[in-house]
């Protein structure tokens, strides 16, 4: 079967829709998004990227294709390397035997990146479907076509050091035992997002949100430092894996889908309203993008009053899903 590159939101959802609809999963981003309970919150600060504490949106890495093992009894393989060589010897094994690999890289080191683009993020999922002389045929599912990368460049993305170092990752199905969803996978999907952004703990879901907010409302108002650590909760949000407001809604594109094949028309509402708090994310990043440029007042205080906010509408949603399941 020929490979049929499709563009999508976000990297790992996009890299194990495209791969499940290659061995016949009638699966779309949103749907493996949603099963595997990828949508959360976090903010981790004893971990670091480029020395500001971790702020995440969703899951951790690898959490989409690993949530999906267990709706679809399927079965995947994953493998690192201590060396390049290694790497590329197996991936190019794999391929000669016909097979999509999935690799998990540093967006850094990937030269089809614009160069404005590339940060050092280490967790960037794509597809390799081929290799044409010393080019890997890549689908990146971020970009609308399909691209190339030649072999020392993809070597270089895939050995990275860092927070996240993929280490060669690379994975693929070894069995997919189940190609349809039930009504009751989904609901268990949703209830332990619902039971994650609840979560007591203070760094998770709601409590996370709130968390950060009694960070920000402490820094300075003039001072670089500040600046810099709202400018890089804009860019956890908005660039680095589709962010805050993404994730929300393709979130709400899952719970469109729910509504049919779990037979829970309610749900219907809920995507309205997820997708309504997406909007509310989007505003908040426009106005903290607004004062990093210097078009209006560094302001921590309002900062961290719009996030409260966001945590009281996100904590009210989930409370709200988790009553309204059979």
């Amino acid at each position: 079967m020929s490979f049929q590159h499709q563009h999508a939101a976000h990297c790992e959802s996009g890299v194990i829709s495209n791969l499940l609809r290659h061995h016949g999963v009638p699966m779309t981003e949103s749907l493996a998004f949603g099963l595997s309970s990828a949508l959360s919150f976090a903010y981790i600060p004893f971990v670091k990227i480029s020395g500001l504490p971790l702020i995440a949106y969703r899951m951790p890495p690898k959490s989409i294709i690993k949530g999906l093992m267990g709706p679809l009894a399927a079965r995947f393989r994953f493998e690192t390397f201590r060396s390049a060589a290694a790497g590329q010897q197996r991936l190019d094994g794999l391929l000669a035997a016909g097979k999509v690999v999935g690799l998990q890289t540093s967006v850094y080191w990937l030269p089809y990146f614009p160069p404005d683009m590339r940060f050092h993020f280490n967790a960037h999922n794509l597809l390799v479907y081929g290799k044409s002389g010393d080019e890997y045929l890549i689908s990146d599912p971020v970009f609308e076509e399909p691209v190339r990368c030649a072999s020392a460049d993809l070597a270089r993305a895939r050995f990275a050091k860092g927070v996240l170092a993929p280490k060669g990752l690379l994975y693929f199905p070894e069995a997919i035992g189940r190609q349809d969803v039930t009504p009751a996978a989904v609901r268990k999907a949703i209830l332990k997002t619902c039971r994650t952004m609840l979560a007591p703990v203070p760094i998770a879901g709601v409590r996370g949100m709130r968390l950060l907010a009694n960070k920000v409302a402490k820094l300075p108002p003039a001072d670089a430092h500040t600046t810099a650590f709202i400018g890089h909760i804009v860019r956890m949000q908005e660039e680095i894996g589709t962010g805050g407001a993404g994730f929300r809604f393709i979130y709400a594109a899952f719970l469109q889908e729910a509504a049919t094949l779990a037979q829970m028309p309610q749900l219907s509402a809920f995507s309205d309203r997820l997708t309504a708090i997406g909007d509310t994310w989007r505003a908040f990043a426009l106005k903290a993008a607004r004062m990093v440029k210097g078009r209006e007042p560094v302001d921590p205080v309002a900062i961290a009053s719009k996030l409260r906010d966001l945590a009281a509408l996100e904590e009210a949603f989930f409370r709200d899903l988790k009553a309204a399941l059979p």
